[in-house]
């Protein structure tokens, strides 16, 4: 991508020149949208699959964006990743999900096979052509550059973009810490939203809306400890440690019923057992108190029942804690205690994108589990969703509609909460200008940030 040749910025529509204003024409534009697949989407590294779909050898999913096709495969040297084409004619060999240990894959137009390490096996005819068009690097299957990392396959399609992990930056040693690839699938649900696939993870990146769009949760927020109250507002009431511990398990029991299984049922069990524990009379005391010790006791009753958790007050004193991950250019991870729920968006067109949900649970390695192979898909008002994300989905698509509005032409963002969309945005630019693969690779570091950034500097 980089070829030593300064950015293209003319070519860049709706470019952002004010980090606290994205231009609405962003999220429908049709040429802005052919731009982020031309200049985005074969640049980034994307979470293809979850490890776990493809445990056996010869296991293997479809992942697909926009125009692009891979396969996933778990081959007897190790995962891989291979462009979705017979070498011959172009036919995609693979659709879905299934195993081919045994049979490899086979182009259904002529015949030609492949086996589960992407090799051809087979010819139909090879005498009629010549062995300049069949010598192996041209039939074999083309990969894909694969790496992984958190319990997932990650895939690019630009072999010059800096590695994952570079990438990524310090966020996964945070989520390393969380022992995130000991996760397991316990759901996964998949919607059609009709919003641009940048809408659709702005509502997961600030807790502004929390108040209006998700009141459940905002009436056991505490006044003294809402990030979002005017600190020269005078307070209605004073909050006690023990209205603060009955408002928190209330919060706690909300959003393990309505959050995607952000918090278990155990988690919330454990956390009740704490109610009546001795606390401090100040509050800021008694709420440190409370949470350190609810954490301790989840993390002791996990290792008790033999499960791969972690020391939750260590793993956050030296990594600190965000409650929405985010890994750019379309991955959230949501940690709470030992569990997290996952969310990851594919854009379909300009105004529609593909929204996909996992609840992730620590689980014993070898204990059998039902297998997870392809997503519950519903209606996105289907109100078989947890209730926050049937909230969220609720206003994503009026949202869509609005930015149509005459007169509408700014998202006008607060530089201290909303941030984090600024940030990601400007990096979508630096994609779309053609900067280099380092420089791209820095500004993802500070752009994979948590929730509720300010707006950054990403480095240009």
């Amino acid at each position: 991508m980089a070829d030593g040749s300064p950015p293209i910025t003319e070519r860049v529509p709706y470019k952002i020149t004010d980090p606290e204003r994205i231009p609405a024409k962003r999220y429908y534009d049709q040429a802005f949208f052919d731009l982020e697949k031309e200049r985005l989407w074969p640049h980034v590294w994307q979470m293809a699959c979850r490890l776990e779909e493809i445990p056996e050898v010869g296991d293997w999913v479809e992942y697909r964006i926009l125009d692009k096709s891979v396969i996933v495969i778990r081959a007897k040297s190790g995962v891989k990743a291979f462009h979705n084409a017979c070498r011959h004619r172009g036919v995609q060999l693979a659709t879905g999900r299934g195993n081919c240990e045994v049979q490899g894959f086979t182009c259904p137009f002529h015949g030609w096979r492949w086996n589960t390490e992407g090799q051809n096996t087979f010819v139909y005819g090879r005498h009629l052509f010549k062995e300049k068009e069949l010598e192996a690097e041209d039939i074999d299957l083309k990969p894909c550059r694969l790496e992984t990392w958190g319990g997932c396959a990650f895939i690019n399609f630009d072999w010059n973009a800096a590695p994952l992990r570079e990438c990524l930056g310090p966020v996964a040693d945070k989520l390393d810490a969380r022992n995130v690839d000991k996760l397991k699938m316990e759901w996964w649900y998949a919607t059609v939203l009709p919003t641009n696939w940048k809408l659709a993870m702005e509502a997961f990146m600030e807790g502004y809306h929390v108040m209006r769009t998700h009141p459940q949760l905002f009436t056991v927020m505490m006044g003294e400890m809402n990030a979002y109250q005017d600190p020269n507002a005078p307070l209605p009431k004073r909050t006690t440690p023990r209205e603060f511990v009955e408002k928190t398990l209330k919060f706690f029991a909300i959003n393990g019923e309505g959050m995607a299984g952000m918090i278990t049922r155990d988690e919330v069990a454990i956390a009740e057992r704490m109610r009546d524990m001795d606390l401090p009379d100040d509050l800021g005391a008694a709420a440190g108190a409370f949470y350190t010790r609810v954490k301790d006791e989840v993390y002791k009753e996990g290792l008790a029942r033999g499960l791969p958790v972690f020391d939750i007050n260590k793993a956050e004193a030296e990594h600190g804690h965000a409650y929405v991950e985010f890994m750019f250019p379309h991955y959230f991870l949501l940690p709470f205690f030992m569990a997290m729920s996952s969310y990851r968006i594919r854009p379909l067109g300009p105004e529609s994108c593909l929204f996909e949900i996992w609840s992730l649970v620590p689980a014993r390695e070898g204990e059998p589990r039902n297998r997870i192979t392809q997503p519950i898909v519903l209606p996105y008002d289907s109100k078989d969703f947890p209730e926050i994300p049937q909230q969220d989905y609720s206003n994503l698509p009026l949202q869509q509609l609005g930015l149509h509005a005459d007169g509408f032409e700014f998202m006008r963002l607060s530089d201290q909460k909303e941030g984090m969309i600024s940030n990601y945005q400007r990096l979508i630019d630096g994609y779309l200008e053609g900067r280099d693969p380092k420089t791209l690779a820095k500004a993802t570091q500070v752009v994979n940030s948590g929730f509720d950034a300010p707006v950054l500097d990403i480095g240009f």
